[in-house]
């Protein structure tokens, strides 16, 4: 099973991915992980990666693509793969397409968790104050400017890459608003009636 999850800032991929992970046994391939493991590794595309991150640029798509690329090969995706954070723009998802046909794979299903945006914030402060009750680092974005500037980017990048795999009959809507235990039960059957034998 190949899958991609998209959705806002704060609409749950993280929860969801982890969950189809545990229940299928498939990793969960977050850009945000892998560049940070690419760069701790200290591999000649983790030293560009590096050294791009520390300058405060974003890491060019071939780089980003080439990681995914070796990430897929390991023998934990051979059963399949949940890419959280990727593609994030049309030609990212054109060139991930490229990707996996090079590869012979093909994605299954993209799911998308369709939320109330104005209830995002709410949902990003709480799981800030979580983190803090618990003694955790509150990830820096999680604040309500930098949330509003990440779904504003959202919105203007990600949201197109929607339609394009609308148009290729791979997009698969879920509630995002639901309780969680709903939500990963929607996105099991759209998932499972997706799966190509």
């Amino acid at each position: 099973m190949r899958l991609v999850v998209l959705g806002p800032p704060g609409a749950g991929k993280g929860t969801q991915s982890a969950r189809l992970t545990q229940k299928y046994g498939i990793p969960q391939l977050s850009t945000g992980d892998m560049l940070r493991a690419a760069a701790a590794a200290g591999t000649p595309v983790g030293r560009r990666v590096k050294e791009i991150v520390d300058s405060g640029s974003l890491v060019p798509d071939e780089v980003v693509l080439k990681i995914i690329a070796e990430r897929i090969e390991r023998p934990d995706a051979a059963r399949g793969f949940i890419l959280d954070g990727f593609p994030r723009t049309v030609n990212q998802a054109k060139a991930l397409d490229e990707l996996l046909k090079a590869k012979n794979m093909r994605l299954d299903a993209v799911i998308e968790l369709k939320v109330d945006e104005s209830a995002l914030l709410g949902r990003i402060e709480k799981r800030a104050k979580e983190m803090a009750a618990k003694g955790c680092a509150v990830r820096a974005d999680d604040n309500p400017d930098a949330f509003k500037t990440r779904l504003a980017a959202y919105r203007a990048m990600t949201a197109p890459v929607s339609a394009y795999y609308a148009r290729q009959r791979l997009l698969k809507t879920v509630d995002g608003m639901a309780p969680i235990d709903v939500v990963a039960t929607q996105i099991d059957q759209a998932a499972e009636s997706s799966v190509r034998i």
